[in-house]
């Protein structure tokens, strides 16, 4: 059989880990896609694709959006047969969808069909959810619609942070994308259809939304920090001076630090011991 061809899209560090899981396996990728260093360079979890690509002789494209024709004209030029878009925040079009031969395969951090949409891991921290995973799936027009691959679940501790939360969804990322680059070895990709009866759908967020407010509870301070902190941007309270980012604290008592910060609320003191003033 034919050794199937191969595309990559992602712009951040889960994309990477899976180039380097794929490359761990001896695979080879016929396309990197990532987007052009001056787009959307705040982008949170951002890594140099370029530099894993580099490192493994992988052929890289830069681009702006993936719909340009610029990025439409490579991606039919590698003529591929599977097309992986992962870590990537603009809605892929339909032209780019149907250039694959047998179609591309996402990714999304939660159990799909619940959890669609935007911000999958700071609103995991903020429902607290007790368990979560990472999707594959096969792309089609909708958002995080597609026939499901594969799953892979991990457990969501009480005291998760988004930092912590990252991380193991790199992990989750690497030990399902080996599993799919068996089964498009083998021949072997099945979808099964999701549930739509099951289906949840989760908004948008923007820095905005990290703002503490004084009406909040020590509890769901809390859990915005934790939810919001590195690689996102960050809780955040406006003082007298500026805005306070913070990236952690803790709601029992005030740290043996002189340098925490009380942030009073409805019910109580949130002492933020990680924090930077921005005017």
């Amino acid at each position: 059989m034919k050794t199937p061809r191969v595309g990559f899209v992602t712009a951040v560090e889960i994309g990477t880990a899976c180039i380097d899981a794929i490359a761990h396996l001896g695979g080879h990728l016929d396309l990197v896609v990532t987007l052009a260093e001056d787009t959307d360079p705040a982008k949170s979890g951002r890594a140099d694709v370029a530099a894993v690509a580099g490192a493994y002789d992988f052929p890289l494209v830069t681009v702006a959006h993936i719909n340009d024709p610029g990025a439409l004209m490579a991606i039919q030029q590698a003529d591929l047969d599977w097309l992986f878009v992962i870590g990537w925040s603009q809605i892929v079009g339909p032209d780019v969808l149907s250039s694959p031969k047998r179609g591309a395969i996402g990714a999304h951090p939660t159990l799909l069909p619940k959890g669609r949409g935007r911000a999958p891991i700071p609103w995991t921290i903020l429902k607290g959810l007790e368990e979560s995973g990472v999707t594959f799936f096969i792309m089609d027009e909708g958002v995080d619609t597609g026939m499901i691959i594969g799953q892979d679940r991990f457990n969501v501790d009480a005291d998760e942070t988004a930092t912590t939360l990252y991380a193991k969804v790199i992990d989750s990322h690497r030990r399902l994308i080996r599993r799919v680059w068996e089964m498009i070895l083998a021949d072997e990709v099945r979808g099964e259809p999701q549930d739509d009866a099951y289906a949840t759908i989760w908004p948008k967020r923007t820095p905005a939304d990290g703002e503490i407010h004084a009406t909040m509870t020590v509890a769901e301070a809390s859990r915005l920090v934790r939810a919001t902190t590195r690689p996102y941007p960050g809780a955040f309270i406006k003082g007298p001076t500026g805005r306070i980012t913070i990236w952690a604290g803790q709601t029992e008592q005030r740290p043996a630090t002189t340098s925490s910060l009380p942030v009073e609320l409805g019910d109580g003191t949130f002492w933020a011991t990680d924090y930077e003033s921005r005017d």
